[in-house]
């Protein structure tokens, strides 16, 4: 792993960031999906014989947070070519990724995951969706919630639990549920957040799934679910990552110009300090970021495991303080709609919360890295 970027990767960053440009916040999500997916941004991760760039997670990371970085972040790159498409790849039949890989790549074709539970919140052990075998094919039933932009997708992975035949004791699973299946039906979540993207409750009732609906060996259980929540971190990160970098150019940019005695406010310490300290810890969260993808792409799973959690973390926080600051340093301004700033508020507390707390990654750091016992 080096700690310069290639100039491949600089290039890449220019490029996205050009686009993002033209885009900025505010514009059209779908008409930047299109765009974004037929430049070949939104596939680079996959494999080049199914339409992908053959790169990997290092090389979508840096799409979307340039994409953050200009104001108009594309949360489904977390779902749709970060976990899914990573997924069907890696663990996917020949006719599953023929199917699906070329659309995600292009962009034409979304699918949404679905894995929180209502009930079950952190503890996936409590998943409840479940789904039987019923002659070639699957019986799926329960419920999922916090699900993103099932309404622009064209199906959903989800994670349903299967009984082992030896035990009796249920395991995780992945079905792609196409959006039209009979019994599958979504509700909208009225959000506080500003988002293009929607939150959805999907209900699954006795949904009848073909045999090869199942993404993977039934018997893969953790292996093959931790190969997308690894993905989903570090999307995470660059998202958070993204939306910090937006808010300090901001508030940067302010500081410099903004003048009530006879300098810029900016000279004043009391300024430029707090942003300096964004600064240093933006580019300490995206090292972690490149290292958990570097982890990632070289198929160590484990060790992608601890660095993916850890960058989430410390992206998430990074971004909160950075988008607090920001509106800080605009003072009035910050709130003001002309600045586009007093939205990040609720939106960069998502990185916070989801996909997973804070609260759990440092029960997975304690338990995992340092050895602490358990409380749970």
């Amino acid at each position: 792993m080096s700690f310069t970027e290639t100039q491949e990767h600089r290039d890449l960053r220019a490029a996205v960031a050009a686009l993002g440009k033209r885009y900025g916040r505010g514009g059209d999500p779908g008409e930047l999906w299109a765009e974004a997916g037929a430049l070949g941004y939104l596939g680079v991760n996959l494999p080049e014989e199914y339409g992908g760039g053959g790169r990997g997670m290092a090389e979508l990371a840096i799409v979307l947070e340039e994409l953050g970085a200009a104001g108009c972040p594309l949360l489904m790159m977390v779902v749709s070519p970060a976990i899914c498409g990573t997924v069907i790849a890696r663990f996917g039949t020949e006719a599953q990724k023929r199917k699906w890989l070329p659309g995600l790549a292009a962009g034409t074709v979304r699918m949404a995951f679905g894995i929180t539970e209502a009930e079950a919140g952190s503890n996936s052990h409590r998943i409840t969706t479940t789904a039987r075998r019923e002659g070639d094919g699957w019986v799926l039933t329960g419920r999922k919630v916090f699900i993103s932009g099932v309404d622009i997708a064209d199906a959903t992975l989800i994670v349903g639990r299967t009984e082992d035949r030896s035990t009796g004791k249920l395991k995780p699973c992945l079905f792609v549920v196409d959006r039209d299946a009979p019994g599958f039906s979504r509700s909208v979540i009225p959000m506080e957040l500003s988002a293009a993207e929607k939150q959805f409750e999907l209900v699954f009732e006795q949904v009848r799934l073909p045999g090869d609906a199942l993404v993977g060996e039934e018997d893969a259980g953790l292996l093959q679910l931790f190969a997308g929540l690894n993905p989903e971190r570090i999307m995470t990160a660059a998202f958070a990552l993204g939306m910090a970098r937006y808010a300090l150019a901001r508030a940067v940019d302010y500081a410099r110009t903004r003048t009530v005695w006879r300098e810029p406010i900016g000279a004043h310490q009391a300024i430029a300090h707090p942003l300096a300290r964004s600064h240093i810890e933006i580019e300490l969260a995206r090292l972690m970021m490149l290292k958990a993808a570097h982890l990632c792409d070289s198929g160590d799973d484990m060790g992608a495991g601890e660095a993916a959690n850890m960058a989430k973390y410390a992206a998430a926080e990074a971004a909160v303080r950075a988008v607090d600051q920001a509106v800080h340093t605009l003072g009035g301004n910050g709130l003001a709609s002309e600045y586009g700033l007093a939205s990040l508020l609720t939106a960069v507390r998502v990185a916070r919360i989801a996909p997973v707390s804070r609260e759990m990654i440092l029960n997975y750091v304690s338990h995992t890295t340092l050895g602490l016992p358990k409380s749970y």
